[in-house]
């Protein structure tokens, strides 16, 4: 189960430096509006130091990371839906991602102007958010009319469906999200093939100056008390320091690097750690002579579930996991001290896998 995002924001708000800290795909970044004529993606390794450790004590053949898809829109614009920037013609390329990572810009930079002449990132919030709503407005009024014609020879499923798509309808017109409209779970099977961009999770990411990087400054408070009754956080992040950081090869260097600043961590880990979080989100690992693999799953998962995420034949014929609680092998050092010491559990198909869990899947087809 690959983690995906899309990053959306008004043009210049650092939106594609900060892509780049993230991804080895590095995107053109330039101080002019609506320059980019492309989305960027970007494939990114997520940090885990716990593999590391793993490796340690197995000396596998390789480390593999569990990564995340990072898909950059071009800059967006008061009136996109209207013909106005770029941005709003690249939506379509985060409809199938699974959360959107909001970038707003909370710096003042004179030799970077804004396009809407001043530095205010909850108005920059409120215009993309309204274009996102166009955007699924225009997807809902589509389906209405595909299925208008269904609906005419009787098909009462299709009328139900009509008539909760025009629930959608009404709310993005009065401004409201997907998340938002008065609509019955059993009733959201009528979007589910629409992928709205408004009903997916959004984590804000406020790009600051480094001065701001630790504590954030008072354009973070504004967005802070915006959000403030969203299920969701913000992230501090100061794009041109990161873009600084990320140039390092050394990890020594980058580590000097931040402590300098008083950083702990880069800021594409905080966002990935949110990430996690906001989707539900967690990692197990398998060890072998190979490799030593992080992936990733929806919590509460079971372990047969799980083993699918590795490869289909593994669920199809699967018979039982052998499971180790990460700190158990680390602290025991072996599998056959853990073993020997009763943390080597053998469980079935209905054991839900735990964050950090070591699995070794045994299986028939």
């Amino acid at each position: 189960m690959a983690l995906n995002c899309g990053i959306v924001g008004l043009t210049n708000t650092g939106k594609t430096t900060i892509f780049n800290c993230f991804s080895n795909t590095k995107a053109q970044s330039t101080n002019y509006a609506f320059s980019t004529s492309k989305s960027n993606i970007g494939i990114i390794n997520i940090p885990d130091n716990r593999l590391f450790e793993i490796n340690k004590i197995i000396n596998t053949a390789k480390v593999v990371p569990a990564t995340v898809e990072i898909v950059d829109i071009p800059g967006m614009a008061k009136g996109s839906s209207s013909g106005e920037g770029i941005g709003n013609r690249f939506l379509a390329d985060i409809q199938q991602t699974q959360a959107i990572i909001h970038v707003l810009r909370c710096f003042d930079d004179d030799n970077l102007p804004h396009i809407e002449g001043s530095v205010n990132p909850v108005r920059d919030k409120e215009i993309v958010d309204l274009e996102l709503q166009i955007k699924d407005l225009e997807i809902v009024e589509r389906k209405i009319h595909r299925l208008d014609k269904i609906a005419k020879s009787g098909d009462k499923n299709a009328k139900k469906g009509i008539e909760i798509l025009n629930i959608y309808k009404e709310h993005f017109e009065n401004f409201g999200s997907a998340k938002t409209a008065p609509v019955d779970d059993e009733d959201k099977k009528y979007i589910a093939d629409l992928f709205l961009l408004t009903a997916k999770p959004v984590m804000y990411v406020c790009n600051v100056d480094e001065a701001s990087a630790v504590s954030g400054n008072k354009y973070v408070d504004q967005v802070k008390e915006a959000i403030k009754n969203e299920n969701t956080e913000v992230i501090i992040i100061a794009g041109e320091l990161e873009s600084d950081i990320a140039e390092l090869d050394d990890a020594d260097d980058r580590k000097a690097f931040l402590e300098d600043y008083g950083l702990k961590e880069p800021g594409v880990n905080k966002l990935l750690q949110s990430a996690y979080k906001l989707l539900n989100l967690q990692s197990f690992f398998t060890a072998g002579p190979k490799e030593v693999r992080a992936w990733t799953i929806k919590k509460g998962m079971t372990a047969q579930q799980a083993a699918g995420i590795i490869h289909s034949d593994l669920e199809r014929g699967f018979i039982r996991a052998e499971v180790m609680k990460y700190d158990d092998f680390i602290t025991l050092g072996s599998e056959q001290a853990c073993k020997e010491a009763g943390k080597l559990q053998v469980e079935g198909k209905n054991y839900i896998v735990e964050e950090g869990d070591i699995v070794h899947v045994r299986f028939n087809v």
